[in-house]
């Protein structure tokens, strides 16, 4: 039987070679547990032998007993009727297995019944499960959920709900999207009053909500009456009642098994969660991080789910007396998908680790206050790379994988646009993965600023510091070219110091940005790897193409075009 996560040498790759000590050491404090729980690590070997054996435990679900049953999931898809939302049949058999193998509480601490794993191996899991459906992993990522509540929540809602998380009792969503507020989440309208018996409750209308039908959801609402903007917004905790009607779910192309609902609450009790006014501006963000993290490594999942699918096809299908992977054509695709798959997995996997040791720091300072002074340095820094690299992750992995599940298809040909082979299936279900949690344009917004102010720098700098690439080091130097190219380009956008400008060509940034910091990544892998090296010769050679490209037009410092976009934008007439 398959086992998704021995049969991939790259994400062990990973777990083998990543540098993941001090991870460890913060997410464990230090090992403080191995003397009152018996699964408790004792030392950092003993705590990756733990994330070894869980992934191959999550690697035997997903091939073994997921997998083969995606398709049913995806013809079943969810139900609605009477205002309940039944899932898959499969769906729920595979939650039951999952919860079985107690994974229900991957990143909960121990003392809560979870498994207290690191984001990085998280990410890993999610990658696995979603290679085998990408449904399922939508109910698995929310686990997130119960992270936010341990974070901010009170001691005793954290007693009395995440324990219930842990063991899979329950389950979670996070409803933040309304009608008339997708991304802007500034402009939500769904009211919260507190009443002068002092609890909360909520009215309006939440869209597009992931399992939303599930016991408890997340849910962002104005608090402060007349207000406008983040700071009028709280986030509350609610448990499923019937003073919340589900009226609908959606019908979607893809990720039919996950039901994307539409909620009305109707004077619905709800609990504050941490402080009021915090919701959007503190709260939201840190879910927004993880979800960013959650929805990469789905976007991951699916592309080699169609990158296996597609080089089996070319492997057996024969033309022109060869098989079709012996074609130039076909192969050069399959080589270019295996390449941004695996550049994809050496950002997200550092991506992960960032967000493990920003928490780790975080959750030391509460623990050892003491220690204040020589780590608030340290939490700021971490804070600016992850504000950065999380929306880079989420960019780069989504629109890969459109790419490849696109390509997959035409690997195929006729046959691959039909529903033969699954590879039509993984097309429609990595669509959305450039679209929720924050489309891929929005995922620019977010990240440019960091680009622009010399964040991406400051961690380009760390890596030259911290790694010696003589070994690599022609490699080395190729990939120095793609960062001078882009310091050129970010001096030029300052020395423009004109704001339409930079925003014009804040995507080129972004995209020079992402692929020197992976041709640096990639440099490090190829210390540990002669296959490693010849990828990322590959991977840099096409980046330097594109890096170049971006530059140059830049630098043409042709303002009619920038004028010509808007003018056609603002034109009445047709085109």
């Amino acid at each position: 039987m398959s086992n998704y996560y021995k049969d991939n040498s790259d994400i062990q790759f990973h777990l083998k070679h990543k540098d993941l000590t001090r991870v460890i050491s913060l997410i464990e404090d230090d090992f403080a547990d191995r003397n009152s729980f018996a699964y408790a690590p004792k030392d950092a070997e003993d705590a990756l032998e733990n994330y070894r054996r869980t992934l191959e435990i999550v690697g035997e679900i997903a091939g073994a007993f997921v997998a083969p049953r995606a398709r049913e999931v995806d013809e079943e898809g969810a139900r609605y009727a009477d205002g309940e939302v039944s899932y898959p049949k499969a769906i729920r058999e595979a939650m039951a297995r999952i919860n079985a193998a107690d994974l229900a509480g991957f990143i909960l601490q121990r003392k809560y019944g979870g498994l207290n794993m690191p984001y990085t191996v998280f990410s890993a899991a999610i990658e696995i499960f979603a290679r085998a459906d990408a449904s399922l992993t939508l109910i698995i990522s929310l686990q997130a959920l119960a992270a936010t509540i341990e974070k901010f929540g009170s001691e005793e809602q954290k007693n009395r709900i995440l324990p219930r998380f842990a063991t899979g009792e329950i389950a979670g969503s996070m409803a933040l999207t309304e009608p008339d507020s997708g991304s802007d989440l500034q402009s939500i309208m769904l009211k919260a009053v507190q009443g002068s018996d002092g609890k909360w409750r909520l009215n309006g209308v939440k869209r597009f909500i992931t399992s939303g039908c599930e016991q408890l959801s997340l849910v962002v609402a104005r608090s402060e009456e007349g207000s406008s903007g983040g700071r009028g917004i709280s986030l509350f905790i609610y448990e499923r009642y019937d003073d919340m009607k589900i009226r609908r779910i959606e019908r979607k192309l893809g990720i039919r098994g996950s039901p994307t609902c539409e909620l009305q609450f109707n004077n619905a009790e709800a609990e504050l969660l941490g402080q009021r006014r915090m919701g959007l501006v503190k709260y939201t963000m840190f879910l927004m991080n993880s979800a960013r993290l959650a929805i990469a490594a789905q976007a991951l999942g699916i592309a080699e789910a169609a990158y296996r699918e597609a080089n089996k096809y070319a492997t057996d299908r024969s033309q022109f007396k060869k098989t079709i992977r012996d074609i130039p054509a076909v192969y050069e695709m399959l080589v270019n998908m295996r390449i941004n798959i695996e550049a994809a997995r050496s950002l997200l996997y550092e991506t992960s680790a960032m967000v493990d040791i920003k928490e780790g720091i975080e959750r030391k300072l509460e623990r050892h206050p003491e220690k204040g002074a020589d780590l608030k340095n340290d939490l700021s820094r971490y804070g600016r790379y992850v504000s950065l690299f999380t929306p880079f992750i989420k960019r780069y992995a989504a629109d890969m994988a459109n790419k490849v599940c696109y390509d997959a298809i035409q690997v195929h040909g006729g046959v691959g646009y039909t529903r033969e082979f699954d590879s039509e299936r993984h097309y429609r279900d990595v669509r959305v993965t450039s679209i929720y949690e924050g489309t891929s344009q929005l995922q620019v917004v977010g990240a440019v600023g960091g680009v622009v102010g010399g964040v991406v720098f400051e961690r380009l700098n760390e890596y030259e510091h911290e790694h010696d690439f003589d070994a690599v080091k022609t490699l080395f130097t190729s990939a120095q070219q793609l960062r001078t190219r882009l310091e050129a380009a970010v001096s030029h956008i300052k020395e423009r110091s004109d704001a339409e400008f930079q925003e014009f060509h804040a995507e080129r940034l972004v995209e020079m940005a992402t692929d020197s910091v992976i041709a640096y990544l990639l440099c490090i892998d190829s210390l540990h790897s002669e296959r490693k090296s010849k990828l990322a010769q590959l991977f840099i050679s096409a980046a330097q193409r594109r890096v170049k490209a971006h530059l140059d037009f830049i630098l043409s410092d042709d303002l009619s075009l920038v004028q010509y976009y808007g003018d056609i934008v603002k034109a009445d007439e047709p085109l």
